[in-house]
């Protein structure tokens, strides 16, 4: 399988991307991260993946953005929790002259994001809870978080994951190129100690404060096809933010940033003030809630 997802399109722009924008290291209150910073000029955004993603998995943004923004794309370490990474991007954001960043993070990303509006505002402009989730209760009843996450073996978890991901595999799923990326991600580029990390991250991660960023600085997206994010779940992440704007797409999957770059990239612009707010997002039947 992995020599197939090899031959991709989507996988070797993603990794031209890589081999010109490698990341960096962070080292944070002990814990080593992974870093894309690139742009000196324009708004500053962070970027925070899900759990089957590293910094450059918003390579298509990054690209797009990179000379009108200031840009930092995150990996998460193999150690700590959202509390503790909460901490440490606020760290990194002072560090790094980003205050006043708008912060995108989807599914665990989006989760992190939301309680790093809730305990860290103050370093922060502005934020997309994308394709996540509100709460973390009842999480740890769902595979593979009901796994015992320490020592159930590796393989197993890969192998969950994959299972999942290969049913996009066929000839007309729209999601084919998509989930050959994915599993690359599954087979090793998230190393063992990282993944067991982003998923022990959500299975014991606190409730999320209340945001204290305003309404007009928080925004949401969703996928209407999101098969991991059910609807309810969408509906209360936007009751929670109450957002400026709720951005859906009908059909992105959980991976919008990968299926429909130019939408979700016209969405950064109108966040980040690039763009006026309606001038870039699809109107009709793609549009706001």
């Amino acid at each position: 399988m992995l020599g197939e997802v090899m031959q991709n399109d989507l996988i070797k722009d993603r990794d031209a991307f890589a081999l010109t924008h490698p990341e960096a290291k962070y080292v944070v209150n002990g814990r080593d991260w992974g870093g894309i910073r690139i742009g000196d000029t324009g708004p500053a955004l962070v970027l925070l993946p899900g759990t089957l993603g590293r910094a450059d998995v918003f390579w298509q943004q990054i690209s797009a953005l990179e000379k009108h923004a200031r840009i930092l794309a995150l990996s998460y370490p193999s150690t700590g929790g959202i509390a503790d990474w909460a901490n440490d991007i606020a760290s990194l954001i002072e560090t790094e002259g980003l205050t006043g960043a708008v912060v995108l993070g989807s599914s665990l990303g989006g989760y992190l994001a939301q309680y790093l509006a809730g305990r860290h505002a103050s370093v922060m402009g502005g934020l997309v809870a994308a394709n996540t989730l509100p709460s973390v209760i009842g999480i740890d009843q769902m595979p593979p978080y009901s796994s015992d996450l320490v020592t159930t073996p590796i393989k197993d978890l890969r192998l969950g994951f994959s299972r999942g991901i290969s049913q996009w595999i066929t000839p007309d799923n729209p999601y084919r190129d998509l989930a050959m990326l994915l599993l690359a991600e599954v087979e090793g580029r998230i190393p063992e100690p990282e993944l067991r990390a982003r998923l022990q991250a959500l299975k014991t991660g606190p409730e999320l404060p209340a945001p204290a960023l305003p309404s007009p600085q928080m925004f949401t997206f969703e996928s209407g096809d999101d098969h991991l994010i059910p609807p309810d779940w969408q509906k209360a992440v936007r009751k929670a933010l109450r957002p400026e704007r709720a951005y859906r797409l009908h059909q992105a999957s959980h991976f919008p940033y990968v299926t429909r770059p130019t939408e979700y990239t016209a969405m950064l612009k109108e966040v980040l003030g690039l763009a006026a707010i309606g001038t870039l997002w699809p109107k009709g039947n793609e549009d706001l809630l």
